[in-house]
């Protein structure tokens, strides 16, 4: 059997919705598909991202660096969201929790400002 026409499958660059992935911050194994969510694009244990869609689900973002998450969006009818800050060009992004986000990570995310207040509380001026 000859091998001069056989051609290597090529992949494209992008990932499945239904594929897992590894997280870029704690290298944990993700799932793809996680309860109250259709587009997976965070880590459920620590909460960050890769900075991979200009819309969601497209893949077209170049930019591709750490998405940090940096505050929670609590929304008009209760839902809450993660706001990611890219560390690559300061894009900010607002992405819906998870079923199966880490609640003490989701809480320490939203006690943030109380736990490092932007200004000083002991000033008893």
């Amino acid at each position: 059997m000859s091998n001069k026409n056989f051609r290597p499958t090529r992949r494209s660059g992008r990932r499945h919705e239904a594929d897992g992935f590894t997280c870029i911050h704690c290298k944990l194994q993700v799932p793809g598909q996680a309860w109250g969510t259709k587009h997976r694009n965070h880590c459920p244990a620590c909460l960050c991202s890769r900075h991979v869609d200009e819309r969601p689900g497209d893949r077209a973002s170049p930019c591709r660096s750490k998405m940090e998450p940096i505050a929670i969006e609590a929304k008009q009818d209760g839902e809450w969201a993660i706001v990611h800050r890219c560390t690559g060009c300061g894009e900010i992004k607002v992405n819906r929790i998870a079923g199966d986000d880490s609640e003490r990570a989701l809480l320490s995310l939203a006690l943030r400002p109380i736990s490092r207040p932007a200004f000083p509380l002991d000033d008893t001026r």
